[in-house]
């Protein structure tokens, strides 16, 4: 049974650090990307960030340069360390699997986790 399940949200202040995990079950990292989206209320499913089956990350222009995405040696887990958090950052965010690593769209992930909600307060 293929399981992702994030953890790691919580409420921080602007300018604030956090790290979301994404625990990986069931399938490989190796054959899977993972994906980081967040769905703030009322807004369409947001792409941010990938990592592929090659290691090769990829950011949403707006995150780049404030989060990483990263893996485990053991490719169970997959991070998200978020800096410089902003209210607009405010979300639910979800972990994802695919074939192939994207953060255009959430098309083509085919395994989704619960969400962890991130709130950033001014």
């Amino acid at each position: 049974e293929v399981q992702l399940q994030a953890s790691g949200g919580g409420s921080v202040q602007t300018g604030g650090s956090l790290r979301l995990s994404c625990a990986v079950s069931g399938i490989g990292t190796g054959h899977y990307a993972i994906g980081w989206f967040r769905q703030a209320p009322g807004k369409e499913r947001e792409g941010l960030s990938c990592i592929g089956v090659s290691g090769a990350t990829h950011y949403s222009d707006s995150v780049k340069g404030r989060f990483a995405v990263s893996e485990d040696s053991a490719k169970t887990t997959v991070y998200l360390q978020m800096n410089s958090l902003k209210p607009e950052d405010t979300a639910v965010y979800f972990c994802g699997a695919a074939l192939f690593c994207s953060t255009k769209s959430p098309e083509g992930y085919n395994y989704w986790g619960q969400g962890t909600l991130v709130t950033v307060s001014s």
